[in-house]
């Protein structure tokens, strides 16, 4: 199955990202995209194995990323390096997947990472419905790169 081509609306949110220089053109990578999208699996796949809510937040938060930059990959796109990289990650995952399957996930990438960013640098602890939230996320939005033909 071939990549989804982005709509006119999807472009024109990119273009924005671009002109703010949050990300930059390169040629579309399927192998790099579903590189990616099998490192998402792995994580998830973890999951349940896991008894920290803490760990399995951030490996949840991990594999949705990876699912971001499979995104990225696979449009021919990717992360300029510099500060804001996750915040401009969720905006173009929202930029995309901007109609189901994926809209909803994509819209909770911010609030993960928000909620990953308190824990880490101002120790805010995680709950186990945080977790969970981030957790099933991350599968959403890996259903969501699958159904656009990312990573196939």
């Amino acid at each position: 199955m071939a990549v989804s081509p982005l709509t006119e609306a999807q472009q024109e949110a990119v273009d924005v990202l671009i002109a703010a220089r949050r990300r930059e053109e390169v040629p579309p990578d399927q192998a790099r995209a579903a590189a990616f999208l099998a490192a998402a699996t792995e994580r998830t796949s973890q999951l349940p194995l896991l008894t920290s809510v803490v760990v399995a937040y951030d490996l949840a938060y991990d594999a949705a990323h990876d699912v971001g930059e499979a995104l990225l990959a696979a449009h021919g796109y990717r992360t300029r390096t510099g500060v804001g990289q996750h915040e401009a990650l969720g905006r173009y995952v929202r930029a995309v997947l901007d109609s189901p399957p994926g809209d909803r996930a994509a819209a909770r990438f911010d609030r993960l990472r928000r909620v990953r960013n308190k824990s880490h640098y101002d120790a805010v602890p995680i709950g186990a419905a945080e977790a969970d939230l981030a957790r099933r996320t991350a599968q959403e939005l890996h259903a969501a790169a699958l159904a656009r033909g990312v990573g196939g």
